[in-house]
């Protein structure tokens, strides 16, 4: 299995369910998840999802720039780094972002 490919496509499913349906993603979240947002920690699926849905604008799109992996602990996890643009509806500028998620297990 090739890590850099799984990582391209957990991410492509994840940015593809955020911009459609942000409840969607609670499914890839776990009850010992952390989302540290701006300073801000949150913990468990449904907390998560619920800070995602509450996000002060409704349709967004994102755009990838790079997608970086690395091997994460021993159980066949990994830490994937992205970065990209973010495109809210009815703005004219995008904004940058970037995100890390630990521990995706390929197994």
């Amino acid at each position: 299995m090739d890590p850099d490919a799984v990582a391209k496509a957990f991410v492509e499913h994840y940015y593809t369910t955020f911009d459609a349906n942000r409840s969607g993603l609670a499914n890839l979240y776990q009850e010992g998840s952390m989302l540290t947002f701006e300073g801000q920690k949150i913990q468990g699926s449904s907390n998560i999802v619920a800070k995602l849905t509450g996000l002060p604008f409704q349709q967004c799109q994102h755009s990838i720039s790079t997608v970086d992996c690395q091997p994460s602990g021993p159980a066949g996890g990994m830490l994937v780094f992205v970065s990209g643009n973010l495109q809210l509806a009815g703005e004219q500028h995008a904004l940058k972002f970037s995100q890390a998620e630990g521990t995706l297990c390929l197994l």
